[in-house]
């Protein structure tokens, strides 16, 4: 059994072990009721450990399972438990990438690609409770100097930040090294290219064969994602009738987002009909159900090999179409039909789409180019009357003097419900405002104007249904009125 007793900054936990010796555990900074339930668990443990078995409590056992490392540590070196064991990085993340089937090969592949880095740089055996912050900091500065871009760098330590998460549900450290290190991917202006219709028409002439026809216009003109939602795409898929096709994406369909409709755009629709009838001639040529007039199966049949790579291939057609390739190749063909429809349809009619948010279309796809510019100032509107410029005098050199600029005065405004005054409108004044009577009442109107500086007469009746109106005010609106009044008469 062991107690629990306090002293200056907390408590300490004592017990007599199996050789009759007194023990002691230090918490510092506890409260009463935590080192109670300590001493009792070091208890549950001391008897175990004095019977010779491994038998305790669920409770206890659970209890020890969260327990944190330094705590765990003073257990340990009491005598009570077993050091935990420092689990080595390579093995970890081998097991890691082991148990997570729901991942897709490409995602695997990834996943891969950073274990590789990790290993490489700490090592195949190192502990990962002796991996810290700092040694985070030096695997980010490892990737930028082997040349790594910035956005592959936060790629790469936003899987490190996941491995070493799952490191830490499994408590085989007590902090996250990399939860500090930036992951989110940014967007790059700079690698934005936009691929207007007219080199867009040469690439189409200088495609090879249909099918990369009907590649290159899945992409720039349906703003498909390639090669994934490409060679997903099947001719079932595509509605001729109601002139749209249904395009199923592997990349959005965890978060409940595998299927959407686009339309069937008529620069795509052109294209695809070539593939059609090619497609319908062939099953023709094959012996065919004669009048058989619709095809089934894949769009894209000759490049859906795993080792096909269709940039490799898109590089050569841009040289053959006599353009230099851009950043991005496919990406930009996407971003560029995001942007084009963006100006002619709402943003999220068009991110419906295309399959994504409209955050990541301002981030990443969105363009911004010259003719928005010149679009801009071509029909902007008149300025305002106060800033004109005259054109002629600044051609002649004759600008004259320039107008002062008038500051108004802002005056005090006090907040509160307009319903507070509704009354007053139904209460008759009169036409003559509430300025105080003449005191003269043979006075000419040009003369009692005079004499009270502008101000307007007002007669007794208007007196009186001003204070009736008064009279009928809720308290809180007569409060108001006189908080008004002495804010003018400071004034």
């Amino acid at each position: 059994m062991a107690s629990a007793t306090k002293f200056k900054t907390g408590w300490k936990i004592r017990w007599v072990d199996g050789d009759k010796k007194p023990r002691q555990i230090c918490l510092p900074g506890m409260n009463q009721r935590q080192a109670e339930n300590f001493a009792r668990h070091c208890g549950v443990l001391n008897a175990a450990k004095i019977a010779n078995s491994g038998d305790i409590d669920r409770q206890t056992a659970l209890w020890l399972q969260g327990l944190g490392q330094s705590l765990y540590d003073k257990l340990a070196v009491a005598g009570l438990v077993e050091p935990r064991t420092s689990s080595a990085l390579g093995p970890f993340l081998r097991n890691y990438l082991d148990g997570r089937p729901d991942c897709k090969d490409s995602t695997i592949r990834k996943m891969q690609s950073a274990v590789n880095l990790l290993v490489e740089f700490f090592g195949e055996s190192r502990g990962l409770r002796t991996i810290g912050k700092t040694d985070a900091d030096g695997f980010r500065a490892f990737l930028v100097r082997s040349g790594q871009a910035d956005n592959t760098v936060r790629r790469y330590c936003g899987l490190a930040k996941q491995f070493f998460r799952a490191a830490l549900r499994a408590k085989l450290v007590e902090e996250n090294a990399f939860g500090d290190q930036v992951a989110a991917v940014r967007g790059n202006p700079a690698k934005f290219h936009y691929v207007t219709t007219a080199d867009a028409a040469k690439i189409l002439a200088a495609c090879p064969d249909v099918q990369w026809r009907m590649i290159f216009a899945l992409c720039r003109w349906g703003g498909l994602r390639c090669p994934s939602e490409v060679l997903a795409l099947k001719w079932e898929d595509i509605s001729w009738k109601e002139r749209r096709f249904t395009v199923t994406s592997s990349k959005t369909e965890h978060h409940g987002k595998g299927v959407r409709i686009v339309p069937l755009f008529p620069e795509l629709a052109a294209v695809l009909s070539e593939g059609f009838e090619l497609a319908l001639e062939s099953i023709d040529a094959d012996g065919g159900a004669a009048g058989r007039r619709t095809v089934s199966g894949p769009v894209i049949t000759r490049y859906r090999c795993s080792t096909q790579n269709l940039r490799t291939t898109f590089q050569k057609i841009l040289k053959r179409a006599g353009l230099k390739p851009w950043p991005k190749l496919l990406q930009n063909l996407r971003s560029t039909r995001e942007t084009e429809l963006a100006e002619t349809f709402p943003l999220h009619a068009v991110t419906a789409w295309l399959g994504n948010s409209q955050l990541v279309a301002a981030k990443h796809y969105l363009q911004l180019r010259d003719e928005h510019f010149q679009r801009a100032a071509d029909g902007a509107e008149s300025p305002p009357v106060d800033i004109l410029v005259d054109t002629q005098a600044c051609e002649t050199g004759k600008t004259g003097a320039k107008p002062k600029n008038k500051t108004r005065e802002k005056t005090s405004v006090f907040r509160g419900s307009a319903d507070l005054f509704a009354s007053l409108r139904l209460a008759g004044m009169g036409d003559t405002g509430l300025e105080s009577p003449p005191e003269n009442p043979e006075e000419t109107a040009d003369s009692a104007v005079g004499r009270h500086q502008g101000r307007h007469s007002r007669t007794p009746a208007d007196l009186a249904g001003l204070l009736q109106a008064l009279g009928s005010l809720p308290p809180e609106q007569l409060e108001v009125l006189v908080s008004l009044s002495r804010a003018a008469a400071t004034k």
